[in-house]
């Protein structure tokens, strides 16, 4: 087992997936959401930042190829279930958070029963891109949680006809409540959008796993 550079921040990335509902714990909203989109987006970035580092010194090795899948696996998930616990469980949120979920699982039991035949299936660049839409649609979900608590701290005490007012231009807005609001709006309906695109290629990417794989399930 060799723990090169690249390997190392594939480990700090597996290890990070389960601190992203840990901060929900140890840290009240909208702290909790800050700390679990930065540690996302680090995450994230160095999802590219290993995999370039071992093709450009020659480290890539088998035990990055088994991690590194795995911790990007390990992220989306814990991540959207963070996010779905933590929402009003929406069936426009709960669906293809189901999608996503549903074909990781049908394709990591695959590549268990298929074994070593497994590594010869060649991995299209639409699951890379599969994965870039996961992983920007679930850091704009966490900013939206941000600008939610924001915007519910500095509306503390104003009724619900009040805020309708500041954000409706009649009333002076001295709480900055009109930009947290169309932040909470705008980022809420752009991070659904790109979690069903990217359940749309969740799909698209399982379909054509099982498809080349059939030939190696037939008996």
């Amino acid at each position: 087992m060799t723990m090169t550079i690249p390997n190392m921040l594939t480990t700090l990335r597996l290890l990070a997936a389960p601190a992203v509902a840990v901060m929900f714990l140890y840290f009240t909203r909208p702290y909790a959401d800050w700390f679990a989109l930065l540690l996302f987006v680090g995450a994230a970035v160095t999802d590219w930042f290993d995999g370039y580092l071992a093709r450009s010194w020659k480290q890539e090795s088998r035990l990055g190829a088994m991690l590194d899948p795995i911790a990007d696996k390990a992220m989306v998930m814990i991540a959207l279930l963070v996010i779905v616990g933590y929402s009003s469980m929406s069936p426009w949120l709960v669906l293809p958070a189901t999608v996503i979920a549903f074909r990781e699982v049908f394709v990591a039991g695959m590549r268990e029963f298929l074994g070593t035949t497994a590594g010869t299936l060649k991995v299209t660049s639409l699951a890379k891109w599969k994965t870039t839409a996961q992983m920007v649609a679930i850091a704009v979900l966490f900013a939206q949680g941000v600008f939610e608590h924001y915007l519910v701290m500095s509306s503390w005490g104003m009724s619900g006809e009040m805020i309708a007012d500041v954000v409706a231009g009649k009333l002076e807005d001295l709480q900055g409540l009109r930009w947290k609001y169309t932040g909470m709006i705008w980022s809420g309906r752009l991070g659904m959008a790109l979690l069903w695109i990217a359940a749309a290629l969740t799909l698209i990417t399982g379909w054509d796993y099982f498809r080349k794989a059939l030939p190696h399930l037939r008996d």
